[in-house]
């Protein structure tokens, strides 16, 4: 169980220990702090600016040390065809890392995750839950 400052410290730890080209996906119910997670990885990645939720606009480029991030979120999708018109094998080629919140929303489309998190709420509000694999 990690508050949120343990979660972002622990997602800008992962950010700096990502190899290139990296695909993670982070799932978890709403509110469980999959945007937090992948806010302090970008960090972790070298992105200076504010990351905010892509839910609107579906896809953030950031400037990371080593090449560009994106900032994926399928939670407005509702079928996985809905993602077709994504150059995700662009991004995987373009990007140092894609961080792709509600993956299963685009099933079949994503690329293949090369670290999974899955977040998730616990009985204290100011905790949350981490496994990754």
């Amino acid at each position: 169980m990690l508050t949120e400052a343990e979660l972002v410290l622990e997602g800008e730890r992962m950010g700096k220990a990502l190899a290139p080209g990296a695909v993670v996906y982070l799932q978890g119910e709403l509110g469980a702090g999959k945007t937090t997670m992948a806010r302090a990885i970008a960090r972790g990645l070298g992105v200076t600016e504010p990351a905010s939720s892509p839910t609107y606009a579906l896809v953030h480029r950031y400037a990371g040390r080593r090449g560009p991030v994106f900032h994926l979120d399928c939670y407005r999708l509702k079928r996985p065809e809905e993602s077709a018109d994504v150059d995700w094998e662009g991004l995987a080629a373009e990007g140092d890392a894609l961080l792709i919140e509600w993956p299963e929303r685009a099933a079949g489309w994503a690329p293949a995750a090369t670290l999974r998190m899955q977040l998730s709420h616990r009985s204290d509000p100011a905790v949350r839950g981490l496994d990754v694999g």
